[in-house]
């Protein structure tokens, strides 16, 4: 009995052991799953699958004093505005929290010009372009997104408002984020950064 009870001790042990080692494996240094439950696409004009919550507590990770409300309503903006255009959410909220420095800014751009992704910053004599609501500042950046991710054949659903779409050429020439770098930004690891986002953005 005594010799049973060992075996299965054993067992157990070489068991507990394997699933520790498991699961070690699947995390990187960062704590964060290589393999998630649901996976986030780096494609721009995809279905995302966040919703508000999950972004929510994502912005929250990094900035937990941060107003709730205003990261709520940020989350729903998003949401909302891709939605409308076809463009992946997920994509778009974790580059305006790059962008942004998760609303705490500190470049070119200011709070008071609802500028979440940069539009139009270029020296501190172009400090960047101004809208009037969160809401328009949102729908732009979604907007100069959809110029990056999609061709010309896949139109607007909103009226256009971001006056650098048209500059964007060729149409399309980020289908996702590994293209934004040397497009959108000139920071060779722009794409990296965004990819350390969207890891984490799985946890949630």
């Amino acid at each position: 009995m005594n010799s049973r009870k060992s075996v299965y001790s054993a067992l157990f042990s070489i068991i507990l052991t394997g699933m520790i080692a498991i699961i070690t494996a699947c995390t990187s240094v960062s704590n964060i799953p290589v393999m998630p439950a649901i996976a986030v696409s780096r494609t721009i004009y995809s279905t995302p699958t966040r919703g508000v919550k999950s972004l929510e507590l994502f912005f929250l990770s990094h900035r937990p004093k941060a107003n709730k409300w205003l990261v709520r309503t940020m989350a729903r903006l998003y949401l909302e505005e891709c939605a409308a255009e076809g463009i992946n959410s997920d994509v778009a909220f974790i580059q305006m929290c790059h962008e942004t420095n998760f609303l705490e800014y500190g470049n070119l751009v200011t709070k008071d010009m609802n500028n979440f992704c940069g539009l139009g910053a270029i020296g501190p004599e172009q400090r960047g372009l101004k809208f009037a609501t969160k809401r328009l500042g949102v729908r732009a950046h979604v907007q100069h997104l959809h110029a990056y991710g999609t061709t010309e054949d896949i139109k607007l659903n909103n009226e256009l408002i971001d006056p650098r779409y048209k500059y964007v050429r060729p149409r399309g020439k980020a289908p996702d984020i590994a293209g934004l770098t040397g497009t959108w930004a000139a920071d060779p690891a722009y794409a990296e950064k965004l990819e350390r986002y969207l890891c984490e953005l799985e946890n949630f």
